[in-house]
């Protein structure tokens, strides 16, 4: 099968897949099952899985995954970088006429490893600064609540504990740009290769129901002394935004459980809301066995294989 694909793959221009998903959705499974189908290899697309140092935290794949585990904890991450290696990637292995499988929750990588994203411009002198401070001194929901009234269209975009966005968001504000505008300028623009989106949607109570025993597992899989480590180092400012990671260093065990579950599952509804933004999404049903779910995500690509190869030039 994986033959018969990969020879599909050279037929005609080349096709990325993406698999998108709230946390917990089976994304990692599901990616894996379609790439050796394929012949292929995942791309991450995770703003946290690129950090070296917290595999349990940030669920990283056992298996070797592209742009996983690339950047110590000291490395101030950037969505401008990560776009470069992803397009490497991603062109690494349209060169070599395989199907790259771009899987992950963060949308803003997704759409950067899928097209040439038009990052905004740099904030003005000590913006970032001044916004990190009142960030740090009105916490994240009355800071969000002040971005929804300075720009409500960039508010829309960005959960509340996402700090590097919402201190994002409100530079641009203050610089008489929008978030809001470089978003949409994103998706109204073609891919750089044809691009198929999957989505995966699973119930609401089954989603909370796999966070639950995903968070138990990581703290018996000893995720508290994984963190104790990695606040040995100094971390970036990027670094400090992985979620959970101060619930896990500051509090008693099952106070944390529940705070990691509490921002977890409103991190997934802020998933499933832009999950619903994206032109062209496929949805698939996810709340089955992963091999389940590659068989109809693996039916569909090969239908557009088929239609591509037959395009002219």
């Amino acid at each position: 099968m994986a033959e018969e694909d990969a020879a599909e793959a050279g037929g005609g221009p080349a096709l990325v897949v993406a698999i998108f998903g709230p946390t917990a959705s089976g994304k990692t499974d599901v990616a894996e099952i379609v790439a050796a189908a394929l012949g292929s290899e995942v791309v991450s697309a995770d703003s946290a899985q690129v950090y070296r140092g917290l595999p349990i935290l940030t669920n990283q794949p056992e298996r070797p995954t592209r742009l996983v585990a690339i950047w110590p904890l000291e490395h101030a991450a950037s969505v401008g970088e990560y776009q470069r290696l992803a397009h490497e990637a991603i062109d690494s292995l349209v060169a070599a006429r395989r199907i790259p499988v771009v899987a992950g929750g963060s949308g803003l990588y997704l759409r950067a490893a899928l097209a040439e994203l038009e990052l905004p411009p740099a904030p003005p002198a000590g913006a970032r600064g001044r916004w990190e401070e009142r960030y740090a001194e009105l916490g994240p929901e009355a800071t969000h609540a002040l971005l929804a009234r300075e720009d409500p269209a960039a508010a829309e975009l960005v959960h509340p504990n996402d700090r590097r966005r919402v201190v994002r968001a409100l530079e641009l504000a203050e610089a008489g740009s929008s978030l809001h505008a470089a978003d949409d300028r994103l998706w109204a623009r073609e891919t750089r290769h044809p691009s198929v989106v999957f989505g995966l949607e699973v119930p609401k109570d089954v989603l909370e129901r796999r966070i639950e025993e995903r968070t138990r597992s990581m703290f018996d899989r000893g995720v508290v002394e994984e963190v104790r480590t990695a606040l040995a180092v100094p971390l970036s400012h990027t670094a400090r935004q992985v979620l959970g990671l101060d619930e896990v260093a500051q509090l008693p065990r099952e106070e944390a459980i529940a705070a990691v579950n509490l921002r977890t599952r409103r991190y997934a509804a802020y998933q499933r809301k832009w999950m619903r933004r994206v032109p062209g999404l496929v949805s698939v049903d996810a709340n089955r066995p992963p091999n389940e779910v590659s068989a109809d995500i693996l039916e569909v690509v090969r239908a557009r294989q088929r239609l591509l190869a037959g395009r002219p030039g």
